[in-house]
């Protein structure tokens, strides 16, 4: 250090910045020339040298100094970087210039404010954004990775981008995220600056016209920069007040990915310091002009926006006593206008705050990991008609997500994105069109979610989520109920496309509660014939069967909100307490009265029988037993295909028993199938036998064990399928009942659609019939009504 100072020949110079950069080498040895003071010597070297060898070493030694973050701020704040900067702008020979890049790229490494400072004041904006497109690599890559770690200073953005740093950084970007392009390591501190750029409003224009919207819209839709999602969306925020950039990012499809960013996990991002703010509005470093709309700030604004060329543009007569700073724009109800990005972490509750306010003006807003992508939601929302992109699936599912499975409280911003969907008379053809009536209903009111279903997974339904869903439908309600309302429905319903009208059809008994209005639409004019045919259609919803058992079971309920149907109906018999019977006393080894007639079956086994009560039990026996036909002579008469347990309860029905109980006999345990069983062998039986009495007795059998309060969802497409009128009405009643679960009701529509195949006339009458509270088969009862 002392030749240093003392002896100012070139060669000497060289050869002693050499050493000491060799020295700095060492982490210790390089504390050590700091605290020797060594590096205001080797700045005034780097002024009074004009050998280019020498500057190299002198450069070398600084770039070695910058190990750690305390050494590059103290290199920078003893004035290490402006004489850099400015050998930088002198255009030096090749050897200097990669030498002085990669010195730069060492102190600029974490930038401090006295960095960016130094570096704008010593001119070094343009030469490097000239360097960027150098053809040498090493220069080109570090010259990009300074003028990336620049942008973490909110004071030299708005330069760096008259620069045209804006541009440079997103072509670098652009490149490396191409086919050819570098791995997600070297994009991170691109995007880190790229986003940082859109927090000045001269740079987002820059940025916007650079094809920036897309580049950020590339990210958000990648996978693999999902740890960037919360960044970029932040950074989209500074379009908040941009009409035209909205435009573009929707027309992009930001709504769905904001929707999806909601509930997703959030990216292992640094926090930006208090440097990192937006220089729109800078800080007030002096205590007596550190007070909102102080003409500084004003100064600053003016030059940044554009209006003013410079500060000689700017009147000194025009101070904030002689003209006071404009108020903001007016924001929306209960919101701030536009949050501050900079100094506060995004995952830690904070108050927005509108430039040129007052914090005490300023309301208190929750602002998590979610909040930029509610505030952009939210304004989005306030458009005169944000039906298309808002009131759609994946937006609406993100929104509930959100608002359903956030483990404290949601942020009343997104309660009141919703309530202001609803509202909205623009929204409700597309709430009815997207099943977004239907699925409030199931996510909020019954807590049943798409992921839940069709499984049965237990999720208790909230009482605040349920006020929140039956409020919003009451929004919707009082939109349908509307003269515009019933004039949209109406045209939905009677000239919409296929899917729409089906969509009408479901939706209106969640929104419609005025009779005149859902009777002319659901009954006099086919919207009920509608839903019901659309039911063995291919699914426009994933949740389709789902809503389709809600909406027909609260139709029920609006055409007979008193009548409730029993479930299962009421049987003539307590099988719990049967009766006695009257068929025993012939099995016993002293029957009385003695059996005079014997019914042989084709496994070889003889039941007997009385001939007289057979006779009398239906046409069939008394043709064939008292007839002209030869049986009538025989004592061991022949029952063809009847196995043992199916005959049971025909001879029991033959000798008088009503309710004994042997009906239940051929029936199969619940979870075992019916078709193919010995049940339905019973039930083909009776009816061959002629024998309506035991048939029904039978089907009620079959509805008290099958469909009973044991019966699952399961059972009701076996029921079904065995295809008997009564059985197909009781599973209608099964499914639409109004005290039944939701899940089980959809999986048991689910059932019968499945069971009903291409047959489907049977269950649209039967679930027809139960909608309209008549019996099946009665009047006014039919796909036509």
């Amino acid at each position: 250090m002392t030749i240093l100072q003392c002896v100012k020949t070139d060669s000497i110079q060289n050869r002693t910045a050499r050493a000491l950069g060799n020295l700095a080498m060492e982490p210790e040895s390089c504390g050590d020339i700091h605290s020797a003071g060594a590096v205001p010597l080797l700045v005034e070297s780097l002024t009074a040298c004009q050998d280019s060898q020498c500057l190299q070493s002198v450069v070398r030694a600084l770039r070695n100094l910058a190990d750690s973050p305390q050494h590059r701020l103290a290199l920078a704040q003893q004035g290490a970087v402006r004489p850099l900067a400015e050998l930088l702008a002198a255009a030096p020979d090749p050897a200097l210039t990669l030498a002085l890049v990669r010195a730069l790229l060492e102190l600029s490494r974490g930038c401090s404010r006295a960095c960016a400072e130094q570096l704008s004041l010593g001119g070094g904006l343009g030469p490097l954004v000239s360097l960027a497109s150098h053809p040498k690599k090493a220069v080109r890559e570090a010259t990009i990775l300074i003028l990336a770690n620049l942008c973490a200073q909110g004071l030299v953005r708005p330069a760096l981008g008259n620069a045209g740093g804006v541009e440079v950084l997103l072509g670098e970007l652009r490149r490396r995220r191409g086919p050819n392009g570098a791995g997600p390591a070297s994009q991170q501190p691109l995007v880190r600056a790229v986003c940082l750029l859109c927090r000045e409003a001269i740079n987002r224009a820059r940025l916007r016209d650079a094809g920036g919207l897309e580049l950020l819209m590339g990210l958000l839709r990648d996978p693999r920069a999902s740890a960037w999602h919360p960044r970029v969306v932040a950074a989209l925020v500074g379009f908040l007040y941009d009409t035209g950039a909205l435009g573009r990012l929707q027309a992009l499809g930001l709504v769905p990915l904001l929707a999806g960013q909601l509930c997703g996990d959030a990216g292992d991002e640094e926090e930006e310091g208090r440097e990192a703010a937006s220089w729109d509005f800078p800080e007030e470093r002096t205590p007596e002009r550190a007070q909102a709309g102080s003409f500084r700030s004003l100064r600053s604004w003016l030059i940044s926006e554009g209006y003013a060329a410079g500060p000689g543009d700017i009147s000194p007569d025009w101070s904030p006593e002689r003209c006071p700073l404009p108020p903001p724009p007016p924001p929306e109800p209960a919101e701030p206008t536009s949050p501050t990005l900079g100094p506060m972490p995004l995952r830690s509750p904070r108050t927005l705050r509108t430039p040129g306010r007052s914090p005490a003006a300023t309301s208190e807003e929750p602002w998590g990991r979610e909040g930029p992508a509610l505030l952009l939601l939210s304004r989005f929302s306030q458009a005169p008609d944000p039906s298309g992109a808002l009131v759609t699936g994946p937006a609406l599912c993100g929104l509930l997500a959100y608002v359903t499975g956030s483990p404290g409280p949601p942020s009343p911003r997104a309660l009141r994105i919703l309530a202001r969907l609803t509202c909205n008379p623009a929204c409700l053809e597309a709430f009815v069109r997207s099943y977004g009536a239907a699925l409030l209903r199931a996510w909020l009111v019954l807590g049943v979610a798409p992921d839940d279903w069709p499984t049965l997974r237990a999720r208790p339904a909230r009482r605040q989520h349920r006020e929140l869903g039956e409020m919003l439908l009451q929004n919707l309600t009082v939109q349908a109920e509307s003269p515009f309302g019933v004039g949209a429905l109406t045209h939905l319903l009677l000239s919409g496309s296929p899917e729409d009208r089906v969509a009408c059809a479901l939706t209106l008994p969640f929104i419609c509660r005025k009779p005149s209005l859902w009777r002319r639409l659901l009954l006099d004019q086919g919207g009920l014939r509608l839903l019901l045919s659309a039911l063995t259609r291919p699914a426009p919803h994933p949740l389709f069967l789902f809503f389709a058992a809600d909406s027909l079971s609260c139709l029920q309920g609006l055409v007979s909100p008193t009548v409730i149907p029993a479930l299962p109906p009421p049987m003539p018999l307590d099988l719990d307490a049967p009766s006695p019977c009257l068929y025993e006393p012939l099995l016993g080894p002293a029957p009385i009265p003695a059996p005079d007639l014997h019914f042989l079956l084709d496994s070889g086994l003889r039941l007997p029988a009385q001939r007289a009560a057979s006779a009398t039990a239906s046409p069939f026996f008394r043709a064939l037993l008292a007839g002209s036909f030869a049986e009538a002579q025989m004592n061991l008469v022949p029952l063809r295909g009847l196995s043992p347990s199916a005959a049971w309860p025909i001879l029991h029905h033959l000798h008088g028993c009503r309710g004994c109980g042997a009906a239940l006999g051929p029936i199969p345990p619940l979870g075992q199938p019916l078709l193919g069983s010995e049940a339905e062998e019973a039930l083909e039986a009776a009816g061959r036998f002629l024998l309506p009495g035991l048939e029904e007795e039978l089907e009620e059998a079959v509805g008290h064990i099958h469909l009973g309060p044991h019966g699952g969802p399961e059972s009701v497409g076996e029921v079904f399928r065995l295809g008997r009128p009564r059985l197909v009405a009781h599973c209608a009643r099964w499914t639409l009942g109004p005290g039944q679960c939701p899940r089980k009701r959809a999986l048991a529509l689910m059932g019968l659609v499945e069971a009903a195949g291409e047959e489907t006339g049977p269950l649209m009458e039967a679930l027809l019939a139960v909608v309209m509270g008549v019996e099946l088969g009665g009047k006014g009862c039919s796909l036509d009504c």
